[in-house]
């Protein structure tokens, strides 16, 4: 679907009740879309739009691109295509264009979100060559934040580029565009991603978690999958809570939740290939879905765990859910063996967590482990493998994952071998678990922390000197490794 007038006329005047006394300057752009050509088509003249990017680093420095035609640096960027929904998505093709790097590399700022920080005007000499006479570009900037720590290479466009450079603010080539990243500097724009995304993970206390049934429409994020409730921060919303429970009131009039307070950060992929943090709360309620009034999505339902593996859920909240049901588990609730479907397992049968957990080892023989976040509800501050649940899939490809989302190791599946397994149970009304030790013969990356909500620190560890704060199963899963057994057991005296 191409751009539309209605949607660069309103971009437009949401930019100039920002900065009203720009509108004199905009007035060829207002023009522009009183007119009856299309505004975004480079065949109109004496005037169109373009768009480009300010991409920012966490250094504050702005990526600037050596333009072939001109010989100045630039920030990536380029005409409307047919097929970009809108400007923003225009800005963002371009820079993948241009630079290489990919959408997911990028997301939005805190300050901007999907609005564009600058709209410049700026004249175009004429191309006899192209058969264009002299005329005006008015350029829709839009900000992003560079994802990764470490720059991706990047991949330039040859015939259209030369070179990069990345600018500091005060550098920055335009004039127009360097006075207003100066400025949102002062209001926290420090090139370090951040949430602008607000979900929540609402409870009964027994067990049960509320989900949506998403629209199944193009253009719209995750559709037609059982997700959390929640949505973006708009421009108006003082913080990210204020955004969950605007977003409450707009989706579920009347739900009215108890306990509300942060739960984790995840990151998803918007519907134009951005990262998107999103802070994810946790609150109570224990209301019948039939008593709200959904004014969005298709339907409101409980569920349990085990019954997530039978929906189509959106990326990441079967492992969310299921964390959170690990580490909250109801105190009222009954026996397992109670809760089992009938046909499920067997009158009697005790379900078990399944864990996998790394064992990696560097050139000097060192172990991995990574130090857990001292607000976790597990083990706060204290040094762990790198861990997760098994969700429906097989342990292995479970390992796999959780190493590249939680630390960006690439592993393959047959690289890997089972070294120990610890049956443990942490108190007599506890679930059992199973925990299975890998060993990864070879693997790549170097550990960086990719879920800071979880894990804090990785660092290589002496086996035979660790510090005094592990958690007491990992120090014995590696004790039984060094000592080539197979099998430890942990918790059952207590039974």
């Amino acid at each position: 679907m191409p751009l539309t007038r209605s949607h660069i006329r309103k971009t437009t005047e949401a930019y100039l009740a920002r900065h009203p006394h720009e509108r004199d300057s905009l007035a060829g752009l207002m023009s522009l879309l009183d007119g009856a050509d299309d505004p975004a088509d480079r065949a109109t003249l004496p005037g169109h739009v373009t768009c480009s990017a300010a991409v920012i680093d966490r250094e504050q420095r702005v990526l600037h691109i050596g333009h072939k035609v001109t010989g100045l640096l630039l920030n990536p960027g380029g005409h409307a295509e047919s097929d970009d929904r809108t400007l923003l998505a225009a800005a963002l093709r371009e820079v993948c264009e241009e630079t290489g790097l990919r959408p997911g590399d990028l997301c939005l700022t805190p300050q901007f979100l999907g609005a564009p920080i600058d709209i410049d005007v700026h004249d175009i000499d004429a191309n006899p060559a192209k058969g264009e006479g002299a005329h005006q570009h008015f350029d829709f900037r839009f900000a992003f934040y560079l994802v990764p720590e470490q720059h991706p290479p990047l991949a330039l466009q040859e015939e259209e580029v030369t070179g990069a450079r990345w600018l500091d603010f005060a550098e920055v080539r335009s004039s127009t565009l360097r006075a207003k990243l100066l400025q949102a500097r002062d209001r926290g724009l420090d090139g370090r991603p951040e949430p602008v995304n607000a979900s929540v993970l609402i409870h009964d206390g027994h067990g049960r978690y509320l989900l949506h049934l998403r629209d199944q429409r193009e253009g719209i994020w995750a559709p037609g999958t059982f997700a959390l409730l929640g949505g973006g921060r708009t421009r108006d919303d003082a913080g990210l809570e204020a955004t969950l429970r605007r977003e409450l009131a707009e989706e579920v009039p009347g739900l009215e939740v108890d306990g509300l307070a942060p739960y984790a950060v995840e990151e998803a992929t918007s519907v134009d290939g951005l990262a998107v943090p999103i802070q994810v709360f946790q609150a109570r309620w224990s209301g019948e879905t039939e008593t709200v009034d959904l004014q969005e999505g298709v339907l409101l339902r409980w569920f349990t765990p085990h019954m997530l593996g039978r929906l189509n859920l959106s990326p990441g909240l079967g492992d969310l859910i299921g964390r959170h049901a690990a580490d909250h588990a109801p105190a009222d609730s009954p026996p397992p063996a109670t809760r089992l479907l009938r046909d499920e397992a067997p009158q009697g049968t005790e379900l078990h967590i399944v864990g996998v957990h790394l064992y990696v080892e560097d050139a000097h023989g060192r172990i991995l482990l990574g130090l857990r976040h001292p607000d976790s509800a597990y083990a706060g501050s204290v040094w762990h493998f790198l861990a997760g649940h098994c969700e429906r899939e097989e342990a292995v490809s479970c390992l796999v994952r959780e190493a590249e989302e939680e630390a960006g190791l690439v592993i393959e599946p047959d690289d890997v071998e089972l070294v120990h397994l610890v049956h443990l149970v942490d108190s007599p009304s506890a679930r059992p678990r199973i925990g299975l030790v890998f060993r990864a013969r070879t693997w790549s990356g170097t550990p960086a922390v990719r879920e800071p909500d979880r894990c804090v620190e990785w660092r290589w560890w002496n086996p035979k000197d660790l510090p005094d704060a592990v958690v007491p199963y990992t120090r014995q899963a590696i004790e039984g490794v060094l000592a080539g057994r197979l099998y430890s057991q942990r918790g059952w005296e207590r039974r």
